[in-house]
């Protein structure tokens, strides 16, 4: 296969600022085709070299590789259908509204043998990676604190503000799927969940101000805040290690870059300046750490790898399954006001 021709489904943000740049930028992939029916997508999309096509069907002829970036309530009846039309498929994040419904996904992928893979782009965040660089440093990381804060006191509207529950809308499984995977990814499996979630602006359904507790089964902690009526930002990140605390402000600089319509393939493109850097050490002793370059593509060349090689997916989707099930006892810890143990096995795909 000399060439991965991929049929992106949505042209929204995820798609458009995303997806769509980072496959252009991947060696081996061209985007062939995108499903939108909006008329003012449609000439950005055919800029891109691109067919514009009104259904996902349409792609199952055209592509070789399937993403999915349309709205969360569609990602589990996409990727089965493009499953079943026996294509390999990228899922944007949350792959699915439950663990269940996640496993359920994976064994289809495995009765199908095809590929299966979640768009976790936030594990190739710079200040991400940085951490995972510093372990050793760190000591024992006892306590993991992370933040997605924004100002956004009017809201932008749109499904994921004002959309029921059937939406999979809101901060929990918009920006907390991103926290949930980096907390589990760097410190392991949950026992326990407490959560509060509100909705603080006036014509807003879905929660948009959220604070996680996690109780690691190593007996770490994390604890995750995600809001959009932050009017003063806390650190993206604070890691206390038993040797070593890490502080880190300011966002990965990759999403505005690629909004701003940079390629994420330019040189420097994920290179974090030095005023941004985190602080690393103890009392009377900190000193500023380089930030490891932030590599959103290397997840695009990971699909490649994962078709053409049969290669592990760059993201397992069984570790997904694990977050989704955090995700779930965080509902039922806001909404009963109580902590939610998490089962020692949650759904696995070959249950």
């Amino acid at each position: 296969m000399n060439e991965i021709k991929v049929g992106l489904v949505g042209f929204g943000p995820a798609g458009s600022f995303f997806h769509a740049p980072l496959i252009a930028a991947t060696p081996g992939l061209r985007l062939a085709a995108v499903v939108t029916r909006d008329p003012a997508k449609a000439e950005p999309v055919r800029a891109t070299g691109a067919d514009v096509v009104d259904s996902a069907e349409e792609l199952w002829d055209r592509a070789d590789l399937i993403v999915i970036a349309a709205p969360n309530r569609t990602h589990v009846p996409l990727a089965t259908a493009a499953l079943r039309a026996g294509l390999p498929v990228v899922v944007d994040k949350p792959l699915a509204g439950t663990a269940a419904e996640a496993a359920g996904l994976i064994r289809l992928a495995r009765e199908r043998e095809l590929p299966l893979t979640v768009f976790q782009n936030r594990r190739w965040d710079g200040d991400f990676l940085t951490i995972q660089r510093l372990r050793a440093e760190l000591g024992e990381i006892r306590r993991f604190e992370s933040r997605f804060e924004r100002w956004r006191p009017v809201p932008k509207g749109g499904w994921r503000e004002r959309g029921g529950p059937g939406e999979l809308g809101g901060l929990l499984y918009d920006l907390g799927s991103h926290l949930v995977d980096q907390a589990l990814h760097l410190l392991g499996p949950v026992a326990a969940v407490y959560a509060e979630s509100d909705v603080r602006r006036a014509g807003v359904e879905a929660e948009d101000d959220v604070f996680l507790a996690l109780e690691h089964v190593s007996g770490a902690r994390s604890q995750l805040w995600m809001s959009a009526v932050a009017g003063q930002l806390g650190p993206r990140f604070r890691v206390v290690g038993s040797e070593r605390t890490y502080v880190k402000w300011g966002l990965d600089g990759q999403e505005d870059r690629l909004r701003a319509g940079e390629r994420p393939d330019a040189p420097g493109f994920g290179v974090e300046p030095e005023e941004a850097w985190g602080r690393l050490g103890v009392e009377g002793d900190v000193r500023a750490v380089a930030s490891e370059p932030g590599a959103y593509l290397d997840f695009y060349r990971g699909v490649v790898a994962m078709i053409r090689e049969k290669a592990a997916p760059p993201v397992d989707p069984e570790g997904v399954v694990a977050a989704l099930a955090v995700l779930e006892a965080a509902k039922v810890a806001a909404s009963e006001r109580r902590v939610v143990s998490i089962p020692v096995s949650v759904p696995q795909p070959g249950a």
